[in-house]
């Protein structure tokens, strides 16, 4: 009986000194502890298949939100080149539409990801792209489409 007095006056005089944590904290971190070494392995090999990867809800040709509509338009005014872009709908598996989240640690999607770089939502993707810190990176990046008629070298002396 005298151990449980002092147990509990342990227990309780912690959460007193100590603030709870805020609830989006726990959430990140039962989200953390939920997803599984497959979806991370997956999700892994998914960011790498390409240089330029979009999480969305739908594909590139049928978005099925408006933010994922808008992000694949950025990257088409972009000119991102299609053979070095890879687009994966969340809403075909519920295991990674809820894993890309905990991935990067981001609550919403879609989520574009450049050269293994988590870059950020629509939001970041269209502020990017007004202030022209997107097309910079993606010309460093070399993932432009090259236009026709012209080599490699020339598109880049365009550039500069």
């Amino acid at each position: 009986m005298f151990a449980r007095t002092i147990l509990s006056r342990q227990v309780l005089r912690p959460a007193t000194r100590i603030a709870a944590p805020t609830p989006s904290f726990a959430l990140s971190f039962l989200q953390r502890r939920l997803l599984s070494d497959a979806t991370r392995q997956a999700i892994d090999k998914a960011v790498a298949s390409a240089p330029v990867v979009l999480f969305m809800k739908g594909t590139p040709e049928t978005p099925q939100c408006g933010f994922s509509r808008a992000s694949i338009q950025v990257l088409g005014m972009q000119g991102v080149d299609p053979t070095k872009f890879a687009a994966f709908n969340v809403l075909e598996d519920q295991e990674l539409r809820q894993g890309i989240k905990e991935y990067s640690d981001w609550p919403t999607i879609p989520q574009l990801y450049i050269d293994k770089e988590f870059i950020g939502g629509c939001d970041i993707i269209i502020s990017m792209h007004q202030n022209g810190e997107l097309a910079k990176l993606l010309g460093e990046k070399k993932v432009l489409a090259v236009e026709e008629g012209t080599s490699a070298s020339e598109g880049e002396d365009k550039k500069e």
